[in-house]
């Protein structure tokens, strides 16, 4: 009697420590890649070696239909870091917002103060025993919210003492060397101040895509930004490598995803799906059990917004989704219902000033351009410094030599209407708005329905003109870091 007497006064006081303490949370950790669309080995592309996120593929899953809600940085991060799209919360220009006292509208947080409420050490990752990993970016278009990550927050040894943390590493090396140009030619590893240069890919053998003209600048430029590829699976192959070593892989939800699109003359800044589609893989630790959503070395093909990646984080780490939060939960218990649409949006970008919506379903992707003047020939001086290849189409257009899909894409004007089937045209250069097919027409009025609805609905600031004496420095501000063209100045009278 006395010993069962014992044993229960023992059992009590344990059973009361274990119901006070709270569960454990899984660590989450972004692995976010700059620039890039389905350009790795594990999604059928040539000339790349990434066989850590290739690795990571076959171990977690792997996302073929997730689109940023806008194709540059600031604006697309300004949203996931949200959960909610830049044209609703009008962080929707490049860099805006920099310098007033903007703050987001009311209930409307960025994601580590959410999760730092929740108990989450929030880190931004720069370094790796003081090795060079990560830029520590944040390119956000509000800056009066109060630090976005925890202090002294940038070197990886702080995570394990801090569990649960959220931590993110940015990698740069699909900005590759578009401000310092180097040689494309070297076959093998080196490092260039902090970045990481991989030669793989061949100016001779790489395949362009048909909306460009097959000129040996050309070519040089793809191979680099393929090369470029291969260097940021290098550094996170580094991370992954450290999480596994400091024993933290088993408590880790790994989420791999591009901020947006290809780091290109017709990918960056531009709503083509090679501007939006982003690659996306999401490992699942061990010591947690997995969501019904996850089947390790399966691909997961539902349309998916990277403002859904907020929405889900939260979840994963047991915080209840905001009401008014745009994205959706898609993994999990709460996962809600697949998305039909995927929908984006691109505004002034730097001192260009165009207004264009897109929205994707499972095959076809609806563009709609509702600024007047030339599209892709419009001028941004960033683009035309940086990128090698825009003076090269621009000089080939003016001795019209240009034919086909890059004369098509140097004659494009606005307002305009663009359709394309993704399926039967990946790198859609045929554009089917004139199609009569009556599956073209019937998707084409589901499409247009479809953004007009949520250009209503999501309370789209686009139409909502900036300030003329925001706008007119930036033009001025261009000039100053990267010149103007000389067909670009004004004329003398």
């Amino acid at each position: 009697m006395h010993k069962y007497l014992a044993l229960f006064l023992w059992a009590v006081p344990c059973l009361a420590s274990a119901a006070a303490e709270p569960s454990k949370k899984p660590n989450i950790l972004w692995l976010i890649g700059e620039n890039l669309s389905h350009d790795l080995g594990c999604y059928g592309a040539k000339d790349v070696h990434t066989p850590n996120l290739n690795r990571l593929a076959a171990e977690g899953v792997r996302y073929t239909r997730v689109f940023a809600t806008n194709p540059a940085c600031a604006p697309s991060r300004s949203a996931f870091f949200v959960g909610m799209y830049q044209t609703s919360t009008d962080t929707h220009p490049m860099r805006s917002h920099r310098s007033d006292g903007f703050r987001l509208p009311e209930g409307v947080r960025p994601v580590t103060h959410r999760l730092r409420d929740a108990g989450y050490f929030t880190a931004n990752i720069k370094t790796i025993r003081q090795e060079s990993v990560g830029t520590g970016k944040l390119d956000l278009n509000y800056v009066n919210e109060g630090p976005i990550y925890a202090e002294n927050s940038s070197a990886w040894e702080a995570l394990k003492a801090k569990q649960p943390f959220f931590a993110v590493v940015n990698a740069e090396e699909n900005e590759y060397d578009i401000y310092d140009r180097k040689s494309a030619e070297k076959e093998r590893v080196e490092w260039v101040g902090e970045r990481i240069h991989v030669q793989h890919a061949k100016p001779d053998s790489v395949t362009l895509p048909p909306y460009y003209p097959d000129h040996p600048v050309v070519r040089q430029e793809w191979a680099r930004y393929l090369n470029s590829v291969s260097g940021m699976d290098l550094r996170f192959g580094k991370v992954l490598q450290q999480l596994r070593a400091d024993g933290l892989e088993d408590d880790t939800i790994i989420i791999f995803f591009g901020d947006n699109g290809r780091l290109e003359p017709r990918g960056i800044h531009w709503c083509y799906d090679n501007g939006l589609r982003v690659p996306m893989i999401i490992k699942w630790p061990k010591n947690f059990p997995s969501p019904a959503q996850i089947k390790p070395g399966s691909v997961d093909e539902r349309i998916l917004s990277l403002i859904d990646v907020t929405a889900t984080t939260l979840t994963l780490a047991g915080v209840e989704k905001p009401a008014l939060m745009q994205g959706r939960v898609f993994l999990g218990e709460h996962a809600e219902a697949p998305r039909t649409f995927a929908f984006a949006a691109r505004d002034r970008i730097d001192e260009t000033l165009q207004r264009i919506r897109s929205v994707h379903e499972q095959r076809y992707h609806y563009i709609r351009t509702l600024s007047s003047g030339p599209t892709f020939a419009s001028l941004n001086r960033y683009k035309e410094k940086c990128f090698a290849i825009m003076p090269v189409i621009r000089q080939l257009h003016a001795q019209g030599k240009l034919s086909g899909p890059p004369l098509e894409l140097m004659q494009r004007t606005g307002p305009c209407e663009e359709l394309y089937d993704t399926q039967a045209d990946p790198h859609e250069v045929k554009n089917l708005v004139a199609s009569q097919a009556p599956e073209h027409r019937e998707a084409l009025a589901r499409l247009r329905a479809a953004l007009d609805t949520w250009i209503v609905e999501t309370g789209d600031r686009g139409a909502v003109p900036e300030p003329t004496e925001v706008v007119a420095p930036f033009a001025a501000e261009m000039h100053q870091w990267f010149g103007t063209p000389a067909w670009a100045q004004p004329k003398q009278q």
